[in-house]
C-alpha cells in the first residue's frame, strides 16, 4: 500500500471523508493507487524573486499527470530576502519546521520543492530531509542582466558598490536612485553568485535536481521544460523509493563543497549545508569545508568574486561544464535523483566561453574555497571567502574598533577613530544576539577612510553577509558574543591578527578568556520574551552547527500520526 493509500483506501467512514473532500475535479481513479505528489511552492508577491514559481508549478503539475501521478499544490512559508524583517534567516527554521509538518501530515507519496530566494531552498531541503519522502528540487533561476548607461548591473553586488560610491562622494544620490529602475530586469533571483544562485548550484551538486538545471535563467523556456521533466521524475522517485537520504550522502555533501569552491559561492552555503546534513544525520563539520574546498581552483569569473553574471554562466556551459574541469575531485559514488552518479553527466559538458568559465589549466585563482579560521577570537571557527577579499589584507594586524550592535555601528561609523589599518569588529549579530544572524557582516566603511580612496578593510563579526557582497570580511564567529563567546570580550584598541594562510584569528591580549564581557555588549542584548523569537533564541545552535534548532536535528521520518477523525 502506498503512503497516500493509508488515507484513501477502503470503505471506512474516514476513507470516505478523505476521498469525498478531495473530489473537487479529481476523478475516482485518482485514488486507485496513483502516486500523489505535492508541489511545495514558495511563490509569493512578497518574495518577488519567487513570484514566477506559480507558472513553474503548472509545468511540474503537467509532468506529474503525464507520468500517471496526481499533482497537489501545497503553498508553504515563503521568505523574501529583501523585504522580511528583522532578517529572513530568523525564519528559515520556522519555514522548514512548518513544511516538514505539512509533508508528514498530508497524504502524499513524494514532493517537488520549488524555491529560489536565499532561504527557501535551504528550508525546503531541511524539511524534505527530516521527512525523507522521495523529493527533488526545481530552482526558480536567476534574473537576466540589467544595464544602466551601458554597464551591466550585478544584483546586490552593485547595490553595495554604488552605495559606497555615494558615501565617498564619487556618485550622486540622483544617479544612484536612477540606477534602481535598471537593477531588476526580469523575473528570477539575484543574477550574481549570491546565496540564491549558490544554493541552486550546491543543490545540483548534492544530486537533488535533474543535472543541468541549476542556473537556468528564470525567463528561459528551458526552465519550464525541466520543471515538466521534474514532475515526471517525481513519480519515478516514488516507484523506485529513492529518498533524500539515499541521494544526500556524505560523498554528495563533499561534492557540493567542491562545487561551492569552484564557482566562488556564498559563505551562507556553509550554514545551510551544515543544517541540511544535521537533519539527515550526515557527519559534516566546519572543517570539511576547508579540508575539501580550500584547494579547489576558482573557475567561474562571476560577481562578486569576478565580473560576469549568471546568464553568462548559463550560456558558457553551466555548472556541469565547471564540474567537468574538477571531475577528479568529485565522488563517483554519489548519485543524483535520476539514480545515476553526478559524474556520469560530465562527459558531454563543454566550456563555450573561457572568459566566463576558466579551464582548470588557467583558473581565476588556484585555490579559493571557503577558509575556516580558528583562534582565541573564534574557538569554534569563523569563515572568510578569500576569492572576494583583498589579497593584501588576508594577512593583517590592526587595532580593533568595536561596535556593540548594528544600530551602534550605523550611528557611529562615520565618527569613530579609525584608519585603513584598523580592524572593524561588530558583535551582537549572531543567531541569538540579533536574533537571527542577519546579513550585516559586509557593513560600510568609515567615511574618512572612503575619502582616502580605500574600499576595503578587515571586518569581523558574528553575523553573516549577503552572498552578493565582497570584501575582507570574517563571518560566523563562533561562539557568538551573546552566547558567551570571546567576541564579547574584545575592546577597542586590542590588537587583532588575521592570518588566512595559516587559518588563524587571534586577539593579541594575554588572558583574553578571563576578561569579563564588555558591559556595553551585555546592555545591547535583550532576549525576546515571546513567540517564535523566544523559541528560536532558547534552542538555536551556533553557526558552526548550521544555526538549526536543537530539537530539529536528525531525521524524523514520514510516518503519519494519529487519525484526525
Amino acid at each position: 500500500m502506498s503512503r497516500s493509500q493509508q488515507w484513501y483506501s477502503g470503505d471506512s467512514r474516514n476513507a470516505y471523508i478523505h476521498r469525498a473532500w478531495m473530489r473537487r475535479g479529481l476523478p475516482r481513479d485518482a485514488f486507485d493507487g496513483r502516486p500523489h505528489i505535492a508541489i511545495a511552492n514558495t511563490a509569493s508577491d512578497l518574495t518577488p524573486c519567487n513570484a514566477h514559481l506559480t507558472e513553474v508549478a503548472k509545468s511540474v503539475s503537467d509532468g506529474v499527470w503525464a507520468a500517471g501521478g496526481v499533482p497537489l499544490h501545497l503553498p508553504v512559508v515563503s521568505l523574501g530576502e529583501t523585504l522580511l524583517r528583522p532578517t529572513a534567516m530568523l525564519f528559515r527554521n520556522l519555514a522548514a519546521m512548518a513544511t516538514e509538518e505539512m509533508l508528514r501530515g498530508n497524504p502524499i507519496d513524494g514532493v517537488v520543492l520549488l524555491g529560489g530566494c536565499d532561504k527557501t531552498i535551504p528550508a525546503l531541503l531541511m524539511a524534505a530531509s527530516s521527512v525523507d519522502l522521495p523529493a527533488l528540487v526545481v530552482p526558480g533561476g536567476p534574473m537576466l542582466t540589467g544595464h544602466f548607461r551601458g554597464q551591466p548591473l550585478g544584483c546586490g553586488t552593485d547595490v553595495w558598490r554604488l552605495s559606497e560610491e555615494v558615501r565617498a562622494g564619487t556618485l550622486s544620490q540622483e544617479e544612484f536612485v536612477a540606477s534602481e529602475s535598471s537593477m531588476i530586469r526580469s523575473r528570477g533571483h539575484c543574477n550574481t553568485m549570491g546565496t540564491a544562485s549558490t544554493m541552486a548550484v550546491v543543490t545540483e551538486a548534492l544530486g537533488m535536481t535533474i543535472p543541468g538545471l541549476a542556473g537556468t535563467p528564470a525567463p528561459d523556456s528551458g526552465l519550464l521544460e525541466m520543471a515538466h521533466r521534474s514532475g515526471r521524475l517525481a513519480v519515478s522517485l516514488v516507484a523506485e523509493d529513492r529518498r533524500p537520504s539515499t541521494v544526500m550522502t556524505r560523498a554528495a555533501f563533499l561534492n557540493a563543497i567542491v562545487a561551492l569552491a569552484a564557482v566562488g559561492g556564498s559563505t551562507n552555503a556553509v550554514v545551510h549545508l551544515l543544517a541540511i546534513a544535521g537533519r539527515l544525520g550526515v557527519d559534516l563539520t566546519l572543517a570539511d569545508f576547508d579540508r575539501t574546498g580550500s584547494g579547489v581552483p576558482l573557475l567561474v569569473d562571476l560577481q562578486p568574486a569576478g565580473k560576469h553574471l549568471m546568464d553568462d554562466l548559463h550560456r558558457a556551459g553551466g555548472l556541469l561544464a565547471v564540474l567537468r574541469e574538477v571531475a577528479d575531485l568529485l565522488s563517483a559514488d554519489a548519485i543524483t535523483v535520476t539514480g545515476e552518479p553526478l559524474t556520469a553527466y560530465l562527459s558531454d559538458a563543454r566550456i563555450h566561453d573561457e572568459t566566463v568559465i576558466r579551464p582548470r589549466s588557467a583558473p581565476l585563482r588556484s585555490s579559493a574555497g571557503i577558509a575556516v579560521l580558528r583562534g582565541n577570537l573564534a574557538p569554534n571557527g569563523a569563515v572568510i571567502k578569500p576569492a572576494a577579499a583583498t589579497q593584501s589584507l588576508l594577512t593583517h594586524r590592526g587595532r580593533a574598533v568595536v561596535f556593540d550592535s548594528i544600530e551602534h555601528l550605523h550611528a557611529t561609523i562615520d565618527t569613530v577613530d579609525a584608519d585603513e589599518d584598523s580592524v572593524l569588529v561588530l558583535r551582537g549579530c549572531g543567531p541569538k544576539g540579533y536574533p537571527g544572524m542577519p546579513e550585516v557582516g559586509n557593513f560600510p566603511l568609515p567615511a574618512s577612510v572612503l575619502a582616502k580612496g580605500v574600499r576595503d578593510m578587515v571586518r569581523i563579526s558574528d553575523a553573516r553577509m549577503s552572498g552578493t557582497a565582497y570584501g575582507t570580511v570574517v563571518l560566523h564567529v563562533a561562539p557568538e558574543a551573546a552566547a558567551g563567546g570571546p567576541l564579547g570580550r574584545v575592546r577597542t584598541g586590542d590588537p587583532i591578527v588575521l592570518d588566512v594562510p595559516n587559518r588563524t584569528l587571534m586577539v593579541d591580549v594575554p588572558g583574553l578568556e578571563s576578561r569579563p564581557v564588555a558591559p556595553a555588549a551585555v546592555e545591547a542584548y535583550a532576549a525576546p520574551t515571546r513567540g517564535w523569537q523566544r523559541l528560536y533564541v532558547d534552542h538555536v545552535l551556533q553557526a558552526d552547527r548550521g544555526v538549526d534548532l536543537d530539537f530539529l536535528t536528525g531525521a524524523h521520518g514520514a510516518a503519519p500520526t494519529r487519525e484526525s477523525h
